[in-house]
Order: C-alpha cells, then sequence, then structure tokens
C-alpha cells in the first residue's frame, strides 16, 4: 500500500440513498452501505493522496486514526475491485 494513491474504479460511485438516509456504495457488481468511517476514506480516494495522506488528512477530523487501519480498509475495497490502489 506504501506509495498508493487510491481512486474508486471506473463504474463506482458514492451516493446518498434518501429513502434509507444513508450514503450508498454503487458498483457494477453491488450495492453497499459503508460506515461513516469507509465513506470519510472513499471521499479521499480521487488519486491524488496517499493512503498515508488520506490518515493524515483524517487525523485533522478525527481522534484517533490509525494509518495502518486506513490501509486495510483501502486493501479489502482494491480485493473487492471498488478502489484501485495502484502505484502513484
Amino acid at each position: 500500500m506504501e506509495g498508493a494513491r487510491p481512486r474508486l474504479r471506473r463504474g463506482v460511485r458514492l451516493g446518498f440513498d434518501r429513502v434509507r438516509g444513508a450514503d450508498v456504495l454503487l458498483y457494477p457488481e453491488g450495492v453497499l452501505f459503508p460506515n461513516h468511517t469507509a465513506v470519510a476514506v472513499l471521499r479521499r480516494c480521487d488519486g491524488t493522496a496517499t493512503v498515508d495522506e488520506i490518515a493524515a488528512d483524517l487525523g485533522g477530523a478525527y481522534r484517533s486514526v490509525d494509518p495502518g487501519q486506513v490501509g486495510e480498509l483501502v486493501s479489502r475495497l482494491a480485493e473487492r475491485g471498488i478502489v484501485d490502489a495502484g502505484p502513484g
């Protein structure tokens, strides 16, 4: 994950489901209702920031952000084909 600049893959978008009142992640294989933490990470996955920079940015907005956990989340999302976490 070091040096990766994650971005949402083509065909994936983060939106808001008004009926459920919740964020929704739409991707070709399905739909996810990510928790608030995942949404905060996903909103920063635009291909410009590294995982460490995303974690640092989150650290400015929230207490106790663990960069390792941010990296694990991005890795899991990449495994599911939601995020492209290739090298910058």
